[in-house]
This record gives C-alpha cells, sequence and structure tokens, in this order.
C-alpha cells in the first residue's frame, strides 16, 4: 500500500499572536516534532502544507524527506491547504493521512490502525471524541480538491457520502495548539 502523510501548517496562528508552528517544544520547535511523528510513520509520501510564516518555517524547521506545498489561500480555513496539498499527492497513493502540525501528540499506532481501515474514510474514536488523524482513501481525494473553510473535513466526515471507520485511541484527543492555553496544556502534559 502506498500512503501519503498530510501534515497542514499553514495557519498564520490568528488567536495565538504567533507562529506556532516555532513554538518552543521538547528542544525543539512544535512542528518539528509533528514531523517527527510523520516521519515515524514511514509514509511513502510526506507533505507539509505552508503559509503563514513559510520563510521563518523553513529556516528554523528540519524540512528533510517533506514536500512543501505553499498555500496563498491560507486566509480562507485549512480548507484550502488540503485542497493545494492534494494536487501534488502521488497518483500511486492509495490514500492520504491528514495530521495536524501543532498536535504532536498523536499515536504512530493510531496513524496504523486509521489507514488500515476498510472504509474510504477513518478518524480516531478517543475518551472524550473524535480526532486527528483522519484516513482518506482515493476514492475521496477528489473531493478534497474542493474542500472550503476550517471545518471542511468533518462536513465531509458526517456528510453521509462515504462510510466512515472511527478507529479506538485510548486517551483524550491530543491537544490541538490554538490558543496560550493550549500550548500552556500541552507543555505541562494537560488532558484537553
Amino acid at each position: 500500500m502506498f500512503v501519503t502523510g498530510l501534515v497542514l501548517a499553514a495557519g498564520a496562528s490568528v488567536r495565538l499572536g504567533e507562529a506556532k508552528q516555532l513554538l518552543p517544544y521538547r528542544g525543539r520547535t512544535l512542528l518539528d516534532a509533528t514531523l517527527e511523528l510523520a516521519r515515524s510513520c514511514a509514509f511513502d509520501q510526506l507533505l507539509v502544507t505552508l503559509g503563514g510564516g513559510a520563510d521563518l518555517v523553513r529556516d528554523r524547521v528540519d524540512l528533510t524527506g517533506v514536500q512543501v506545498v505553499e498555500n496563498a489561500e491560507l486566509s480562507t480555513g485549512c480548507g484550502s491547504s488540503i485542497s493545494a496539498a492534494v494536487q501534488v499527492v502521488d497518483p500511486r497513493a492509495d490514500g492520504l493521512v491528514l495530521l495536524l502540525g501543532d498536535q504532536p501528540g498523536v499515536r504512530a499506532a493510531d496513524v496504523r490502525r486509521v489507514v488500515a481501515v476498510s472504509t474510504p474514510l477513518a478518524v480516531c474514536r478517543y475518551a472524550d471524541g473524535l480526532g486527528h488523524p483522519f484516513w482518506f482513501a482515493r476514492e475521496v481525494l477528489p473531493e478534497l480538491r474542493s474542500l472550503h473553510g476550517d471545518k471542511a473535513v468533518w462536513k465531509l466526515l458526517h456528510s453521509g457520502r462515504h462510510p466512515v471507520t472511527e478507529v479506538p485511541a485510548a486517551g483524550p484527543v491530543p491537544i490541538d495548539v490554538d490558543t496560550r492555553a493550549d500550548y500552556e496544556r500541552l507543555l505541562t502534559g494537560e488532558a484537553r
């Protein structure tokens, strides 16, 4: 199976007020930590979207082995990043795993479990709700090209157009850093 990993890191960090991709986290940047997780998943193709602060990210984050996709439309939400990235997904890809660049707590084992499903869509079911990583099989990729807005993948997931598997994942949904309070919780290891 040929699997593409996509790490979304193009956001302008409006709620946080600074480039969250570059926040210090365990001796490196937050995005470095997420890319390390992505590399540990041994994707056949690894993409990362950049937008806000792309030059700074290129200077400070190890992008070795990662194909960068710049999103000039980042102000319209993460749907535009997904749409831009899908344009460069390898034609051999059986599907795509979606990860958030500001969510380093996702486990590689959960990624492997969403990839192993037989349905076109999969999402992790944590103790307190649904969360990343998401799986989109090849047949769904054309729909990802036309996504708009911040909650576009969630709308697709809940649209009923494709069967969805909820893959059990231990613990709470990993912290997604959108605010200073989220970042502080991540640093102290608190649950969401």
